[in-house]
């Protein structure tokens, strides 16, 4: 059952009419507006039944609405907007059916520069959205918004708007249409914007007019179509004056259809302040439109800047001025872009997929609803998350990565320092790490408990936090979850104390343990652990992919470093030993550059601490060099160390990434667990940190670049990935998934 108010226009309208269209080919679907009207008009001519419930009053709308869901009884009541969302949660209260809200944009915008509808429809909406069970944002970055406002990231799922991209046909007369329709006479030569988009404040089409007044002094064949309606249309018509671009702008009014007046531009236009998926943008696609808009949304997922469109700052008029200026002077340019972001758009966001997206997560949402209450259903996650340390975040995204794969209906908790960043990042569940009492309510409900991956069983840095992940451990055992040790390492364990308690928990308390090399193994034969299955896997983060090639090179340029220079990465950390080690690494690096050509990049995993030696390293050498000084997403940072020619590293995560990614490394160990990961992968280029010789480093970065150890290091590369999956198999047959994919089989 989908509920909508009725007076839906734009990109809200349209996604609303192609989902109950395209559902209604193979599911029972009913429409209910608020309002009688051409919206659901058209849907009855479509074939689609239509129930309009026109009552003022809230109260007696609800009992109309909760009448027929007694008669329809749907699986599943889908709201659209915020009349819908309110009577959508009125009804929830009265029966047990699920109800779902696509939210098509941001509610705490959509009536802005109308304070008095802002304070009731839609303080009205902001209150019944929190008494719904999921939500559908339209965009990724609306996802985000959603869980910063405090909405659980495990009721949420995506869906991307998605329309028909089947290409207009015949010979079409542009200026014959514009001149017919709106008066605009336009000559040969000339090259037309169109901004098709209500005339209100969240649409701030006042940077269009700014950044088009801007571009017309470099591009003066530039003309400018303004379509739609609004109460700004005065005040845009006196910029355009004052501006004195009158006579290049011309104002269209409310257009439908909007096909001919996309098919009749060559740049479509966008310059929102919030959007969630426009299909304003779609459609400028669909015609053939290059198409420039405003960051916002979901537009990131669908436009690679410089690859098939642009992407400007919200309110940057000189860069959206720039681009205009670029697309205006280039028709070849302005060809390349439309056809290559068609051939996205109608790929990946078409009207089938935006159905069989919707089905998905219909089917997943009322898995999750129709859950016993007392099943143990969810999937608790501890290590030292939430600390800034990218090697830790990528072990996490990595199994987060894989659970959701393995089992999509289960929640996740994630045990973390900062979580409210990690439900923003990981789009799960997180507790603090410290909140016992909330953690010991997780366990009650957990069907699993996943601890690692990473170093935890070791007393080096601390003891304190090996009796705490000891505790953790015994905890989950003692309420029911199955345990597991997740593609972890041991040791070292150095107190006689530690090591008898580490191993009476291990016997005791866990079910099943992956490790990421040899020498974890032979250490927990040491302290006499026998009981759990033990296997050996590799780092989960040898999973991960790089970020696309577009998106690496942006941050590269970002950072002031060539995306096609030819470079050696390092990846240092403090410790003791570098003091002596500096002087070494620093002749290394400016060896590598003037015999190899390589110029050094520093990579930073724990940032900023991380830039501390690269600057003291920098401060040494006599070469160019770089440092990535933002932090980094895990993939990007992924892909910058992909483009390295080798990896010099102290950090143990720069060399699993570069050596996941095919890139031969060469380690300065500071710990057991540099020297057991690069013996596991065969590796012979290792160094021990605190007798780092120049003459040696320079000899095994030379050994890397000779090409000698390239099969080596990508059979590696496969090897680590194969052996990963030991770790995904493990958790399956503790959820007994394993077992019912075998029984499947028979």
């Amino acid at each position: 059952m989908h509920v909508m108010g009725g007076g839906d226009v734009g990109g809200a309208k349209t996604q609303i009419m192609n989902t109950v269209t395209g559902l209604a080919r193979r599911n029972e679907v009913m429409l209910i507006s608020f309002r009688a009207g051409p919206f659901a008009d058209e849907a009855r001519e479509r074939g689609i039944d239509v129930r309009v419930i026109e009552r003022h009053n809230p109260f007696r709308a609800a009992r109309a609405m909760r009448d027929l869901v007694d008669q329809f009884r749907p699986d599943i009541i889908h709201c659209h907007g915020g009349r819908a969302n309110l009577m959508g949660a009125m009804v929830r209260r009265m029966r047990r059916v699920p109800v779902l809200t696509t939210v098509h944009s941001d509610y705490k915008l959509d009536y802005l520069g109308n304070p008095f509808k802002q304070h009731t429809f839609g303080a009205a909406n902001a209150v019944a959205l929190r008494f719904l069970d999921f939500y559908q944002p339209v965009a990724d970055r609306m996802a985000r918004t959603l869980i910063e406002r405090g909405f659980d990231p495990e009721r949420i799922v995506k869906i991307y708007n998605g329309m028909d991209f089947h290409r207009p046909e015949g010979e079409f007369d542009r200026a014959q249409y514009l001149k017919e329709n709106y008066g605009a006479e336009i000559e040969d030569g000339d090259v037309l914007c169109g901004i098709a988009a209500r005339l209100t404040a969240v649409k701030d089409i006042a940077t269009t007019v700014r950044a088009f007044a801007a571009a017309l002094q470099d591009a003066p064949q530039l003309r400018l179509f303004i379509a739609g309606e609004g109460e700004d249309e005065e005040m845009l018509k006196k910029l355009c004056a004052q501006l004195n671009v009158t006579n290049r702008v011309t104002f269209c009014g409310w257009v439908s259809p909007v096909e001919p007046f996309f098919r009749a531009m060559d740049i479509n236009l966008l310059s929102s302040v919030s959007e969630t998926f426009p299909y304003s943008i779609l459609e400028g696609v669909c015609a053939g439109c290059a198409t420039i808009c405003s960051d916002v949304g979901g537009m990131p997922e669908l436009i690679d800047t410089g690859e098939n469109g642009y992407i400007f700052p919200v309110g940057d008029y000189k860069k959206l001025s720039e681009y205009m200026v670029r697309l205006a002077n280039d028709a070849e340019l302005r060809q390349t872009f439309a056809q290559a972001l068609y051939e996205k758009a109608s790929h990946n966001f078409s009207k089938d997929k935006l159905c069989e997206r919707q089905e998905a997560n219909y089917r997943h949402l009322l898995a999750r609803f129709h859950r016993p209450k007392n099943e143990r259903e969810s999937i608790v996650i501890c290590g030292a998350y939430g600390r800034g340390n990218a090697g830790d975040d990528a072990i996490l995204e990595a199994i987060v990565q894989e659970m959701r794969a393995l089992a999509p209906e289960r929640t996740i908790c994630v045990m973390s320092r900062r979580p409210q960043e990690t439900r923003l990042t990981y789009r799960t569940g997180a507790v603090y790490t410290f909140n016992i009492f909330s953690i010991l309510r997780r366990f009650r409900r957990a069907a699993l408990y996943i601890n690692g991956g990473g170093t935890l069983m070791q007393d080096v840095t601390s003891t304190r936090s090996i009796w705490y992940y000891c505790y953790t451990l015994r905890a989950a055992k003692k309420r029911g979850c199955k345990v597991m040790m997740y593609g972890c390492g041991i040791g070292p364990i150095n107190r006689a104390g530690n090591r008898k308690m580490a191993a009476k928990t291990i016997q005791g308390s866990v079910d099943r343990i992956t490790l990421r090399d040899e020498n974890s193994r032979q250490e927990l034969a040491r302290m006499g652990v026998t009981r759990p299955d033990i296997r050996v896997s590799a780092d989960p983060t040898i999973i991960l992919d790089a970020a696309p090639y577009e998106v690496v090179s942006l941050a590269m340029e970002q950072s002031g470093i060539d995306p096609s220079g030819r470079y050696i990465g390092f990846g240092l950390r403090n410790w003791k030993g570098l003091d002596a080690a500096l002087p070494a690494i620093a002749a290394a690096a400016d060896y590598a550059y003037e015999k190899h050509g390589l110029t050094p990049v520093f990579v930073p995993i724990e940032f900023p601490s991380d830039l501390t030696p690269a600057e003291r390293v920098g401060a040494l050498l006599h070469c160019p060099w770089y440092a990535v000084r933002t932090r980094q997403p895990i993939e990007v940072t992924i892909g910058i160390l992909a483009r390295m020619k080798t990896v010099v590293g102290i950090r143990l995560h720069s060399l699993m990434f570069s050596a996941g990614q095919g890139v031969p490394v060469v380690g300065m160990s500071y710990d057991i667990k540099v020297d057991s990961f690069l013996k596991y992968i065969g590796s012979s280029t290792c160094l021990q940190l605190r007798e780092v010789r120049v003459d040696e480093l320079c000899g095994l970065i030379d050994k890397c670049l000779s090409g000698a150890l390239d099969e080596e290091v990508r059979r590696n590369a496969k090897l680590l990935r194969e052996r990963e999956h030991e770790n995904v198999r493990g958790a399956a047959i503790l959820l007994g998934i394993e077992n019912e994919k075998e029984e499947a089989a028979e």
